[in-house]
């Protein structure tokens, strides 16, 4: 379209037309154009419940993708992705509440929509339990480990009582760190930075699940979802601080080793996120691009509900109203 524009200009560039009148010109024809697409327009319903008009808009969108043999499924997703998040009665979609994110391995059927927050990691202990129901989240970003000194110092042991004082020292760190949790009635503690075996071991054995490793992003994300705050220093970790969503669960892919935690029902947020699965990254890759073309066409029609048809039909119309307005 731009270069068939840009080749009529030069023709009227060489007769000695000013490129000002003709940017007014191109102006004008497209106010035309416009006004006779919205005369032309039809109104249809969109409804949460009558969403089939989104469906079939999100299958043709995917129906000349890579990923359209599975078109009707991901259509489906795309469009309760985008009424979960939808504000209908203002007509606005925010669709970066609307997470996509993918890993490899699995089938492009065993793509999902999870009603919350999907993080790449799990929790830090085998034998955690794998789902925990309406935890009282702990977000942290203090360390499970005994307080560095700020100078150098050196530590000398000559015997076998003094090893034995220094770990228990450093187990009573440890026990004051989670009993620090435990009083504040945490049940789930996730925390920007790792721990070792012995604080995960205790973590452990005081039934406290916990998650490590957890990027600052995601845990701002996390901390906004769950109506928690992020917390720097054990000492200052209330009940009033903690966060909660519906449940917590790790969720395991086949017979890899790949783990996921899914962070669901979060209350402060309508937050989704779209987990794709496919053979390799190209897939995945293409994949997520054809979802975001699909979401993107329900939301604009979230927006504007007016349609016009296809086939030329509708830039047949638009050149007809511009040709005649051009010869009065």
């Amino acid at each position: 379209m731009a270069g068939a524009l840009l080749e009529q200009a030069s023709v009227l560039l060489d007769k000695g037309i000013h490129s000002s009148r003709i940017s007014e010109g191109f102006e004008k024809a497209c106010d035309v154009a416009c006004q006779r697409l919205e005369e032309i327009a039809d109104t249809i319903p969109i409804s949460k419940e009558n969403p089939e008009v989104l469906l079939q808009t999100a299958r043709s969108t995917l129906n000349s993708k890579v990923v359209n043999s599975h078109r009707d499924m991901l259509a489906k997703i795309c469009v309760d992705a985008v009424l979960s998040v939808a504000d209908m009665d203002r007509k606005d979609v925010n669709l970066g509440l609307i997470k996509v994110d993918g890993k490899v391995g699995g089938n492009l059927e065993d793509t999902a929509l999870v009603s919350g927050i999907v993080i790449d990691k799990d929790f830090s202990h085998p034998q955690m339990p794998k789902v925990v129901a309406n935890p009282k989240i702990a977000i942290l970003t203090c360390p499970f480990e005994p307080p560095k000194p700020k100078t150098k110092h050196t530590v000398y042991i000559s015997n076998a009582e003094d090893y034995k004082d220094l770990h228990e020292q450093e187990q009573d760190y440890f026990r004051k760190q989670v009993q620090a949790c435990k009083d504040a009635g945490a049940t789930l503690v996730i925390c920007q930075w790792g721990f070792d075996d012995e604080g995960n071991y205790l973590l452990y054995r005081n039934d406290l699940p916990a998650v490590r490793w957890v990027g600052g992003v995601e845990l701002e994300l996390i901390a906004v979802a769950t109506g928690g705050d992020i917390v720097a220093r054990f000492e200052d970790l209330p009940e009033a601080r903690l966060g909660t969503c519906g449940r917590v669960r790790e969720v395991g892919f086949g017979t890899t080793k790949d783990r996921m935690l899914y962070i669901e029902n979060c209350p402060n947020s309508k937050a989704v996120t779209i987990f794709i699965r496919g053979g390799n990254s190209m897939m995945i890759g293409e994949a997520k691009r054809s979802l975001h073309d699909a979401l993107c066409m329900v939301r604009n029609l979230i927006r504007d509900n007016r349609i016009v048809y296809g086939g030329g039909s509708a830039e047949i119309a638009a050149s007809r109203t511009v040709c005649d307005f051009a010869d009065t």
